[in-house]
């Protein structure tokens, strides 16, 4: 039987309580607007330091993820320095609720630009943040420009990451419908993704809408997809962390998909 945590992305207004109704053990959410440059907020009632406590209380471990439109990797000024500035922000409000790590997205740079950059960005990112918890970068499914879609692009980000100042903070989470959709073969993904980084820090469980190599972020509930059953469970068996499943259908699809996933792993 598995040890590790199993959850759902929810509602920011009560973490705890949305876990609860999912017989869940951890929560991810966002803080804050997911489409928006406002600073990250909490919405629980209390503010921060409630609901570190009162998550401790529920044993119920808390996940940020960050905003969609972060990109420190880019080279447009625009996005970057304003990303970097709300990726520091959500990083500090995250660790005053006790969060186990804050989630982004590995970004892209421009069609015109050397990968190169964007990599130097990541490591220039990293070295001038202040890591408060861990922050796990996420593989993403599209984008010819991505710096998280193919494994050999996500090795040589790891290799710019590596030897920065705070590097042992920069952790990976591994979400299979983006592998399945990004073109990587699932049943031998987990080897390969802890052969680069050395770790995964999280699962992101989702079936995909989508065909293989789609480059389609579509998700969908687990079993109704184009993954195979055995495929996700290997997955997250192989990768032994906790899992969040980020599907449709509120409470009961998710609370569905917890259970759907639990008794594939027995």
């Amino acid at each position: 039987m598995n040890s590790f945590a199993i959850g759902a992305h929810v509602d920011q207004i009560d973490p705890i309580a949305e876990a609860t109704a999912r017989d869940a053990g951890l929560s991810q959410f966002f803080l804050g607007d997911p489409q928006g440059w406002k600073g990250p907020k909490v919405a629980y009632a209390g503010g921060a330091a409630a609901l570190r406590e009162g998550a401790a209380t529920a044993e119920i471990d808390l996940y940020v993820h960050a905003p969609y439109v972060l990109n420190v990797a880019t080279s447009n000024n625009r996005i970057r320095i304003p990303s970097r500035k709300l990726l520091q922000q959500t990083i500090h409000l995250a660790a005053e609720i006790g969060a186990k790590g804050v989630i982004v997205h590995g970004g892209h740079v421009l069609r015109s630009d050397d990968p190169a950059v964007g990599f130097d960005n990541w490591r220039k990112c990293v070295e001038r943040t202040e890591l408060a918890v861990p922050l796990l970068i996420e593989n993403t499914a599209g984008g010819d420009q991505a710096m998280a879609r193919r494994l050999e692009r996500i090795a040589r980000l790891w290799d710019a990451i590596e030897g920065a100042e705070g590097d042992d903070q920069v952790g990976f989470c591994l979400d299979t419908c983006h592998a399945h959709a990004g073109g990587e073969e699932l049943s031998a993904v987990v080897d390969r993704v802890v052969a680069i980084t050395g770790r995964i820090d999280l699962v992101h469980a989702n079936d995909s809408r989508d065909g293989f190599n789609s480059g389609a972020d579509r998700h969908t509930n687990l079993g109704a997809g184009t993954i195979a059953p055995d495929d996700l469970a290997s997955v997250v068996r192989d990768a032994g962390a906790p899992v969040v499943v980020e599907t449709p259908g509120g409470v009961e699809g998710q609370a569905a998909d917890i259970q759907w996933l639990r008794e594939l792993l027995e």
